[in-house]
């Protein structure tokens, strides 16, 4: 008996004298005849590592802490946990065994449901499913899940998945990056390549316009250059022709200027004639290697246009194979699928039908049995009650099952509409003259026997229309004795 006070994270449940089933609060009396004990609400952090199997039968190991107490925000809860749980220590053996075959079973269950790639792919939904099928477990014991950490999967020794699974990964980023570095390298060497040509050909062009300019001015240089010694060889003539004017005629002095006209013209002439074939194989020199140019950026873009080409064909067709042996593989797996759950729904319902059989033949043995044990209580019952009398037993029953009354109208029925035919015979009169219907001695006895002869074989005859044999004897005509 005393004031009793729970801590913060306890609570008082309270049995006995005037308490119908068990009282929980926080503070109360506790008076003679009632006891009172504590219990710890706060929660509990359970660390397991379950081991559970996907679908594909692949075992693996998760870790997983979850932080389980009682519910405290409802009192119905709060009250099952009382009476269930609160006797033990929550870090006792019996309670951390009983929370860790609820999450092993509910995680069990779900990952046998689930391929391993969707676990792995999916762990924040397999965390959410892990945690709702537990928390619906234990419900029935008034707890609650505050917080559930479903750490990453691990491998069962000698079953690495995600160690091969990692490898892999691992690979083929390599190749992809190898790849990815190739094709760069590809791109590069072509751009390059492209570069070059358009360097080499820029050039060749800037090149050209410069001796095409150049020849030109040369030409230019040269001609003036003529005409400058045409002219002084002109003034030199016109020098000589007047020094000698005086013993040269009119025609010497034309036939001199002419001919000097002729020759600078000759020798003009000449100089074009000459630089303008210098001038044209320049050109066509300078043509020939802008074709050969063309001619290769042409080869080596066409042969880069065929290579990409090429590439990317071989990529669709790669891809196209890929996705048919994908879809191939898609429709075997859901073929295969099918045929398993039509199989299992077949061998479901011959076993339903076998097991109804089974079920409904058993209960009519059993009701056989049942009527067989009845019925033998009642014969031995019946024996007791007689005294072991057979003969009053079988009266009995034939009189309780109303048998005589069946018998007689079965009989009845039997004999229903027969039309008998009574006959009386004699022997004729005796030794006194009086008609007698027997006799004394042997002898009577053996004419009484066959004395009924005549009457048996007329009844044969009358009732089933049959003859006695010839050798028997025939019957006469008319009877001997009156007949009605």
């Amino acid at each position: 008996m005393g004031w009793e006070v729970a801590g913060p994270s306890e609570y008082l449940a309270i049995t006995g004298a005037n308490i119908k089933d068990i009282r929980l609060a926080k503070k109360a009396w506790v008076w003679p005849l009632q006891k009172c004990s504590r219990f710890d609400v706060s929660p509990v952090n359970y660390s397991f590592n379950v081991q559970a199997m996907s679908a594909e039968k692949l075992p693996f190991v998760l870790p997983a802490v979850f932080t389980i107490g009682p519910r405290v925000d409802d009192m119905e809860c709060l009250l099952l946990y009382a009476k269930l749980m609160s006797p033990h220590d929550k870090l006792s053996n019996h309670v951390n065994e009983l929370v860790q075959g609820v999450i092993e079973g509910e995680t069990r269950v779900l990952a046998a449901s689930m391929t391993m790639e969707e676990i792995f792919r999916g762990t924040k939904e397999f965390k959410k499913e892990v945690f709702d099928k537990v928390q619906l477990e234990l419900n029935q014991f008034g707890l609650l899940i505050y917080n559930a950490n479903v750490k990453q999967l691990v491998d069962v020794p000698g079953h690495e998945y995600f160690s091969y699974l990692g490898q892999k990964t691992q690979m083929e980023a390599a190749n992809q990056a190898k790849v990815d570095v190739a094709q760069a390298k590809m791109f590069g060497d072509i751009g390059a390549k492209e570069r070059e040509g358009l360097s080499s050909q820029n050039a060749a062009k800037i090149d050209a316009q410069t001796k095409i300019i150049s020849t030109q001015r040369k030409g230019d240089g040269k001609k003036e250059e003529i005409k400058v010694q045409a002219e002084v060889e002109i003034f030199e003539n016109q020098k000589k022709a007047a020094v000698a004017e005086s013993n040269a005629e009119l025609a010497t002095r034309r036939a001199s200027w002419v001919q000097a006209a002729q020759l600078a013209e000759v020798e003009a002439n000449k100089a074009v004639a000459i630089r303008e074939a210098e001038l044209q194989s320049e050109v066509e020199r300078k043509n020939a290697l802008t074709r050969t140019e063309k001619l290769k950026a042409e080869l080596l873009s066409k042969a880069s246009v065929e290579y990409d080409i090429k590439v990317q064909e071989a990529n669709w067709d790669l891809y196209k194979k890929q996705r048919a042996a994908d879809a191939d593989l898609y429709e075997q797996t859901k073929n295969a699928e099918s045929t398993k759950a039509a199989a299992e729904a077949s061998f479901y319902a011959v076993q339903q039908a076998a097991e109804g059989e089974l079920y409904k033949k058993k209960k009519e043995a059993e009701a056989i049995q049942a009527i067989a044990q009845a019925q033998g209580f009642y014969v031995s019952t019946l024996m007791k009650a007689f005294n072991g009398n057979y003969a009053a037993m079988r009266d009995f029953l034939m009189l309780d099952k109303d048998m005589f009354r069946e018998v007689a109208k079965i009989n009845a029925q039997a004999i229903n509409g027969l039309n008998p035919k009574i006959s009386i015979w004699n022997r004729g009169p005796n030794d006194n003259g009086a008609v007698t219907s027997g006799g004394s001695g042997s002898m009577t006895d053996i004419a009484g026997i066959y004395s009924m002869l005549p009457p048996l074989l007329k009844t044969v005859e009358e009732q089933t229309g049959m003859l006695p044999p010839a050798w028997l004897g025939k019957l006469p005509d008319g009877d001997s004795a009156a007949s009605n």
